[in-house]
């Protein structure tokens, strides 16, 4: 089983990275660190008569990773109720992404991607970044992909998520879970 992480947050070694090492730990993976990408905003042209046209960016890579993994964990720290802009701006491009000439299947492919949402913010985020798991859940339900799991963590400052027992527990047991999974290949 092929697993890419895509972490969303701006800040290096953040909670929200802190939190998904634990879920990754000992597990081959491959990272991309969104903030080290260019990923234009969304110029939508749907409706174009030409339709969406290439744009001189980095999501190829992006489009590359998700045709390759059969499991996607997007981690995001919890930013105004929803993930961060620079997770937002790479899912938004799925929607020209899912109409790309060069990659005619990838919405059939992404089918069989499972998804799993990792998130720590401040301010209550057990209940204010459930908006965020949410609008992930209609985007994979959209895409028609499985979404077996999701954790929520708190962390106000820097290094804040290692007082968050529960998240810390809940990461663990899923990396034991992810460990199983990379050898049975399912969920």
């Amino acid at each position: 089983m092929k697993i890419t992480t895509f972490i969303g947050s701006s800040r290096e070694s953040g909670n929200t990275e802190i939190l998904t090492d634990i879920v990754t730990k000992d597990i081959q993976h491959n990272k991309i660190y969104l903030r080290d990408l260019n990923i234009k905003p969304i110029h939508d042209l749907r409706h174009d008569v030409n339709g969406f046209r290439p744009v001189g960016d980095d999501y190829d890579q992006i489009i590359e990773a998700l045709l390759e993994s059969d499991l996607l964990i997007f981690s995001t720290p919890v930013y105004w109720y929803t993930m961060s802009g620079l997770m937002k701006n790479m899912v938004d491009r799925i929607s020209q992404a899912i109409r790309d000439e060069r990659y005619p299947q990838l919405r059939e492919q992404l089918k069989a991607k499972n998804a799993i949402v990792v998130t720590v913010g401040g301010d209550d985020p057990y209940i204010k970044g459930l908006p965020l798991i949410q609008q992930f859940k209609y985007t994979f339900d959209f895409l028609n992909m499985n979404f077996p799991a999701y954790i929520i963590g708190e962390g106000h400052r820097p290094g804040d998520i290692s007082q968050d027992k529960q998240a810390i527990a809940q990461a663990k047991l899923l990396n034991e879970k992810l460990k199983e999974v990379t050898v049975t290949g399912s969920f």
